[in-house]
């Protein structure tokens, strides 16, 4: 191919692959290198909207480069806005140094408007080059006030100008938009002598930006002569205002009208995709961009990646990654990380995470909201310290969130307290997000008088916000508590959601309160399923067992697992094994794989000495694959988690944690405790009966915490299952003999023992 046939080539490209290969080509020949070559690549880049790394590796491989590829570069670099502002400034200097090269007037204003938030500092230096006259330079500089603020400042040179033209007029209008001044905006836009497309797209993205998206369609019918750009404006407002099903229909009409789509629209209307809920319509969108093959820069493909992810399409969403090949930017990699967070495949988001070579705050926020959000907190903890350590991002709000959520899962109430002082420490502004996960940090860690503290120092609370003092009240019993900041949520003009109803109920529950249950209950306008296992639990906690298995059998609803769960689980407390055997036969069919249904079965049978049903639940759990879960204990103490399991022996204090379960145990029985030997499901001799449930975890990290915390402080504990009944007894009587207070927080709820006493009433 001759130079005259690649010149003639580079006005057909239409994709960046297509200009990988011309560009292959000229070096090939040797003529990459030079200006002119350099100078036509980066338009080239510029139009396709290539990716920066690539345009700027284009641009250092002139030695000498002329004017032209310095201005080339600038109009690159022009829409990408603050990101390169560094980039911009250092081309200026580079410039400057260079002798052979005259910087015309016709520089800054392509200067000022590539460098972002540094070209208003450009705006002194062309008053001291007396340039400031010029009408170019002048819009430039009102520009990016406009964008940048003040917008006043805008203004004035906007009214200093002795001749306006309609590019001034519709900077200005935007400008006002930009910074939320609707009053402005529109007295000037009907000042305005003339009104071209741009004029009525202004006001068409001024009016959605202010989520008045019926005075932004009034504008855009308006329009005399609609172009790309307006048509974009539109589909924009509606795609970022919650409205995807009419960004879609509108694109139809776009089509019909003729005018076809560029770049900007694909990745509007696929982002509109992501967040629409009739598939039907999402997939005929993709049905007509195969048939018209369109070939997506790489924002578009980023774009189709996210909404790829967003539906759940894995592989097609892995499928664009890959074909992105070296363009892949930093928001197509932390797109691809949070489409596998989002599924739970943690271990290729992490691979994704670990193949990184520059990781933005977004990317680490999306490798610790993953792990926080499935599960995988202390993994969550361990990568926002590596984090901390490398200092490079700096974590933000949503990084505290998630890493505040982490610790409120785990109860890791030390390492929380260290993330609060590191937000005070780096002057991270905590969002309403960060004191969300701070009540629940609190509320989780066994603090509420912390919890309630922070839920009184937001000014603005959202339901969220209510939420997790609620559900705070719900696990630590404290039922009145949780109606009462119902009663003044509603005094707020907030109302409850099904996630309030559900912490109403379970706190109603576990506090015994029938008639204020029942009450919140029927004021439930279309209750869910989750709300009708809270009132069987509720009716079942207080006896009404018959009621709640009524209440199961009168259902419009499908009952699920969480219903026959509730009704197993008040069977349990009273002894009823002919409802019992009734919900674990319902529920073996609802979650086959759940050994706790089994194990709770179990405990009944051998409860009543029933070892041949004991027998055959297990040969069930067997036959079906299932392994019954392993019970853990933890405790924290010196910034770590101190895990126990059943007759754990692996700690390095195991000495000193069974001699004082040892000499405890003698106290205990002292005292007239008689170890419950129904917990254990096996029919062995009363003497092994006693030392298996003697060794039980939560004994063990109870033990563990009394040997290495302060004397008289609290020991805060957390189970990933439900206490059995011998410890829960046992606990009472060690926070009595060792006058301790003792916080445990199982699976279901949470336990404060003191003197004795717990606060559930022995009712859990």
């Amino acid at each position: 191919m001759s130079l005259l046939q690649l010149e003639t080539s580079l006005s057909k490209i239409s994709n960046v692959s297509q200009l990988r290969q011309l560009h292959a080509h000229l070096f090939q020949k040797s003529v990459h290198h030079q200006n002119h070559w350099v100078s036509f690549l980066i338009n080239q880049c510029t139009r396709l909207r290539a990716p920066p790394p690539y345009t700027r590796l284009i641009f250092d491989s002139t030695p000498h480069p002329n004017i032209h590829v310095f201005t080339s570069m600038l109009q690159f670099y022009a829409p990408l806005g603050n990101v390169y502002s560094n980039q911009v400034v250092s081309l200026y200097q580079q410039m400057q140094r260079r002798e052979d090269i005259w910087l015309g007037t016709f520089v800054y204003p392509l200067l000022i408007k590539s460098s972002g938030l540094a070209g208003i500092a450009f705006h002194a230096h062309v008053v001291k080059l007396g340039l400031v006259s010029d009408r170019y330079v002048r819009n430039a500089v009102m520009s990016v006030y406009s964008k940048y603020g003040p917008v006043e400042h805008a203004r004035k040179v906007f009214e200093e100008m002795p001749e306006r033209s309609l590019v001034d007029w519709n900077n200005m209008v935007s400008g006002y938009w930009k910074w939320g001044d609707k009053v402005e905006a529109c007295k000037l836009f009907d000042m305005m002598p003339e009104k071209d497309v741009v004029s009525w797209t202004a006001m068409v993205t001024g009016y959605a930006r202010m989520k008045d998206l019926e005075n932004a369609r009034r504008c855009f019918d308006d329009v005399p002569e609609k172009n790309v750009v307006s048509w974009n404006a539109m589909l924009s407002a509606y795609a970022q205002n919650g409205c995807p099903e009419e960004a879609l229909r509108l694109f139809d009409d776009m089509m019909d009208s003729g005018v076809q789509p560029n770049e900007t629209t694909w990745a509007v209307v696929i982002s509109a995709c992501s967040s629409c809920g009739d598939s039907s319509v999402v997939d005929s969108f993709i049905q007509k961009l195969n048939q018209k093959r369109m070939h997506l820069s790489y924002f578009g493909k980023t774009a189709m990646l996210d909404m790829y992810a967003k539906r759940g399409s894995i592989e097609s969403a892995r499928e664009v990654f890959d074909e992105l090949g070296v363009y892949k930017s930093s928001g197509t990699w932390n797109a691809m990380i949070s489409a596998y967070a989002r599924v739970g495949d943690l271990t290729s988001a992490r691979e994704l995470f670990d193949k990184m070579l520059e990781r933005d705050v977004i990317s680490w926020n999306s490798m610790i909201s993953g792990y926080a959000q499935n599960g995988r907190s202390a993994l969550a903890i361990d990568l926002f310290k590596d984090m901390t350590a490398s200092n490079n991002p700096k974590p933000n709000e949503v990084t505290m969130a998630s890493v505040i959520s982490a610790c409120g899962h785990l109860g890791a109430l030390e390492i929380g307290n260290w993330a609060v002082n590191f937000l005070t420490k780096h002057h991270i502004n905590p969002s309403i997000s960060v004191y969300n996960s701070l009540i629940s940090l609190y509320s989780k860690s066994g603090s509420m008088d912390d919890a309630k503290r922070i839920f009184d120092e937001i000014k603005n609370r959202d339901v969220v916000s209510y939420n997790a003092l609620i559900s705070g009240f719900a696990a630590h019993g404290h039922g009145m508590e949780a109606v009462k900041l119902m009663m003044k949520m509603k005094e707020e003009f907030l109302e409850p959601n099904r996630e309030t109803y559900i912490g109403i109920l379970t706190a109603c529950s576990h506090a015994g309160l029938l008639e204020e249950g029942q009450k919140i209950f029927e004021s439930i306008k279309d209750p869910d399923v989750d709300h009708y296992a809270c009132l069987v639990d509720l009716l079942g906690r207080v006896g009404k067992v018959d009621e709640a298995k009524n209440i199961v059998d009168g259902m419009q609803k499908e009952p699920h697992a969480g219903v026959y769960g509730s009704l197993l689980n008040a069977s349990r407390i009273h002894k009823r094994i002919d409802l019992a055997e009734f919900a674990a036969s319902e529920l073996f069919e609802l979650e086959p794989h759940n050994s706790g249904n089994y194990i709770l079965l179990s405990n009944m049978y051998a409860s009543a000495g029933r070892w041949d049903d004991v027998v055959r639940v297990r040969e069930a759990m067997r036959n079906a694959g299932v392994k019954k879960a392993t019970g853990w204990s933890w405790v924290e103490y010196n910034g770590k988690m101190h895990k126990f399991i059943a007759g754990d022996r692996s700690h390095e204090m195991s000495d000193e944690i069974y001699r004082l379960l040892a000499e405890l145990g003698r106290k205990l029985r002292n005292s007239g405790y008689i170890a419950d030997k129904a917990c254990v499901l096996r029919d062995v001799d009363e003497e092994e009966k006693e030392e298996m449930v003697g060794t039980h975890s939560e004994k063990l990290a109870v033990c563990f915490a009394l040997l290495v915390t302060e004397p008289k402080s609290v020991v805060r504990v957390v189970k990933n299952l439900r206490v059995c009944r011998d410890c829960h007894t046992a606990i009472k009587m060690i926070s009595m003999l060792e006058g301790r207070k003792i916080i445990l927080r199982d699976n279901n709820r949470f336990h404060h023992f003191s003197d004795g006493q717990c606060s559930c009433g022995d009712y859990w």
